[in-house]
């Protein structure tokens, strides 16, 4: 788990378009927001 303050890992992850978007590509940037959701809003 990455603490308040840390760097997080590079890591890479498919965008909502299906490209691969990986955070060190937005290095430099002052804010970068990550959201996530269930790919199927279901429960159980």
């Amino acid at each position: 788990m990455v603490e308040v303050g840390q760097q997080a890992p590079d890591f890479e992850l498919p965008a909502h378009d299906g490209e691969r978007v990986a955070l060190s590509q937005f290095k430099g940037q002052k804010w970068v927001v990550i959201s996530a959701y269930p790919a199927a809003f279901t429960s159980g």
